[in-house]
């Protein structure tokens, strides 16, 4: 699955994941590959990708909304820091 992650400043991320951890709304989610289409708001929270079964990477972000869709997440936040 290919991840972007995206804030108005500038492409944070881009690659080839395992899949994703989103603090959603209602609470964290996760997406995997091959997920079907979703929309939905992100809250401020720590976003957790899993680059493999073994290889994690780490940021705090901001508000915002994921999008899956062709097996391609993008992230579009207000901002990111890597944690």
């Amino acid at each position: 699955m290919t991840l972007e992650i995206l804030t108005p400043d500038k492409k944070i991320f881009s690659g080839d994941v395992y899949g994703v951890q989103l603090p959603g709304i209602s609470g964290m989610f996760e997406v995997l590959d091959k997920h079907a289409p979703i929309v939905s708001a992100l809250k401020a929270g720590k976003l957790k990708i899993l680059k493999d079964k073994n290889t994690t990477a780490q940021y705090n972000i901001q508000g915002g909304f994921v999008e899956v869709l062709h097996n391609k997440a993008s992230v579009l936040v207000e901002g990111a820091s890597e944690s």
